[in-house]
């Protein structure tokens, strides 16, 4: 699975090294993470971390494969 997932403003270096499986950009005001995961699991716990370095999750999508 690919996931999509846009975290309000702008995210430092230091955080984004913190999701070292996801790409990221920046898109109006927004940085958006995307990549595998690779179960529920993994799911919960990339949203464990973004709610423990204290970032607002505003949309999570999955996206189709290809």
């Amino acid at each position: 699975m690919r996931y999509e997932i846009r975290v309000d403003g702008l995210m430092s270096d230091t955080l984004t090294r913190a999701f070292p499986e996801l790409r990221h950009v920046v898109i109006l005001g927004q940085t958006v993470l995307f990549g595998p995961v690779v179960d529920e699991a993994h799911l919960y716990g990339l949203l464990s971390r973004f709610q423990s370095l204290g970032l607002r999750v505003v949309e999570l999508r999955q996206l189709p494969e290809g």
